[in-house]
């Protein structure tokens, strides 16, 4: 016989992070396949910091709120296309709530 926790009292997260070569200024990214890959020069120092920014957007893609292609990031219906925009900057709907939430 078995039984099932509706609630159980731990959380599993099984996203995979990847420490990759990335441009001196990125840190990380949430990649719409559910992984997330981190600049390997990060300091260690903030490295939980910025898994946990990347962890809200991968959050957001999940609900269906933010996805990108390679001319536009679509966030809520609303389309911003990529060559018009600082990637990253925190005004920008999807960073605001990561930023704030990490």
């Amino acid at each position: 016989m078995a039984f099932k926790l509706n609630n159980p009292p731990y959380k599993i997260d099984n996203t995979p992070i990847y420490h990759v070569n990335m441009e001196d200024d990125v840190l990380g990214k949430a990649n719409n396949n559910g992984t997330i890959i981190i600049n390997k020069d990060v300091d260690p120092s903030r490295l939980q910091d910025v898994i946990n920014h990347e962890m809200v957007h991968i959050d957001q893609m999940k609900r269906g709120d933010l996805n990108y292609d390679d001319k536009n990031v679509y966030w809520k219906g609303k389309i911003y296309p990529r060559n018009k925009m600082n990637e990253g900057a925190k005004n920008l709907p999807w960073e605001d709530e990561a930023y704030k939430n990490a």
